[in-house]
């Protein structure tokens, strides 16, 4: 989606990636202490779905490894991060718990993911598509890294289409961004990238806490997308 086609859209500009990272260094000293409890249910729904499937997981936007410890041992785990304070706390995290079923961490753009084709049978995603520049770019390399059938599991909190409530969150923009996240990105652009990919198919969205503004997403590549 070009820039001028978002503003078409009313959609604000995006962050750059610089920009980020900076926001989520700063965060890496506190972050499971402001966000542990508060996304503490929706992960914990995004790693049960993820372990009801086993196999190779890629975990994108890792942050300091919160979820590492509740990955099943039928799981093997590679977690990227944009920040490297984020990921120091991450892998202090597998050493001092001895986390045998991490294959490894790495700093890496979810937006140019170094991973062939077809790599993992699960890739996660938690709170990362409203944080990054381009989050269509980034919904494309989560789909090609993924394997025909594999899922595609998302928690990200989903703003609103129109009213109110959409007002607000653009008015809002301009804050949160200095933040490292955006409030605008809406179900109609998950509905714009699944028309245009073709390569998944929608599973199941349903709300998770807090707030109600908050969703778990789960996509599966479509075996037909084997050859493509």
């Amino acid at each position: 989606m070009t820039d001028t086609v978002k503003l078409a859209l009313g959609i604000q500009p995006d962050f750059d990636r610089a920009s980020v990272e900076r926001a989520y260094d700063r965060w890496a000293p506190v972050y499971d202490l402001v966000f542990g409890g508060v996304f503490g249910k929706g992960r914990s729904a995004a790693i049960a779905a993820t372990n009801a499937i086993g196999g190779r997981v890629l975990e994108v936007g890792i942050g300091t490894g919160i979820s590492l410890p509740n990955y099943g041992p039928n799981v093997r785990i590679f977690g990227t991060d944009i920040s490297q304070a984020m990921l120091d706390k991450a892998k202090d995290r597998v050493a001092d718990l001895g986390l045998k079923n991490v294959e490894g961490l790495a700093v890496m753009d979810a937006e140019k993911l170094e991973f062939p084709d077809r790599s993992f049978d699960v890739v996660m995603a938690q709170y990362v598509v409203t944080a990054v520049p381009n989050p269509e770019a980034a919904l494309d390399e989560f789909a090609r890294v993924l394997r025909p059938g594999g899922q595609l599991i998302l928690l990200s909190r989903v703003s609103a289409d129109a009213g109110m409530r959409k007002f607000i969150e653009n008015r809002l923009q301009p804050v949160v961004r200095r933040l490292g996240w955006r409030t605008e990105f809406a179900w109609s652009r998950y509905a714009h990238w699944l028309s245009r990919s073709q390569s998944v198919e929608l599973v199941e969205r349903r709300p998770v806490p807090p707030l109600g503004h908050f969703w778990l997403i789960r996509f599966r590549k479509l075996q037909s997308a084997a050859a493509a």
